[in-house]
C-alpha cells in the first residue's frame, strides 16, 4: 500500500520559515513527478511548487506558483524517498492545509491535480499577523 506522509506542519509567526516533509512508502518515487499543493476552507487546492525528471534525464527540474517563488524551495531525497518543502518568509494568506501528492512517474503540466495519483493526509500551516 503507497502511503505519503507529511510532517513539519505548524504555527509560526509572519515572516518565519517552515520545512514540510513527506516521505514515502510502498513504492519508490525517485524518479517520479512529486508536488505540494494547498486548500483553504472554501476554496479549491492550488499548487505550490513540483519536482520533477523527464525519461533518460539527470537533471531534476523545480516549479513554484508565483506566490511560491523566490520564498519557497522543493528538494527531493532519493535514499529516503522523501521531498521536502523550505517555506521562507511566510505570510499570513500561506495559512492553508499542506498535502504531498506523487505521480508514477514523469508527468507534464504539473500543475493539474490530476496529474497526481497519491496524496498526502495533509498537514496544517498557520501564519500569524
Amino acid at each position: 500500500q503507497v502511503q505519503l506522509v507529511e510532517s513539519g506542519g505548524g504555527l509560526v509567526q509572519a515572516g518565519g520559515s517552515l520545512r514540510l516533509s513527506c516521505t514515502a512508502s510502498g513504492r519508490t518515487f525517485n524518479n517520479a513527478l512529486m508536488g505540494w499543493f494547498r486548500q483553504t476552507p472554501g476554496k479549491e487546492r492550488e499548487f505550490v511548487a513540483a519536482i520533477n525528471r523527464s525519461g533518460g534525464s539527470t537533471i531534476e527540474s523545480d516549479y513554484y506558483s508565483d506566490s511560491a517563488k523566490g520564498r519557497f524551495t522543493i528538494v527531493r531525497d532519493n535514499a529516503k524517498n522523501a521531498v521536502f518543502l523550505q517555506m521562507n518568509s511566510l505570510q499570513p494568506e500561506d495559512t492553508a492545509v499542506y498535502y504531498c501528492a506523487a505521480a508514477t512517474g514523469y508527468r507534464s503540466a504539473y500543475y493539474f491535480d490530476d496529474r497526481y495519483a497519491y496524496w498526502g493526509q495533509g498537514t496544517q500551516v498557520t501564519v500569524s499577523a
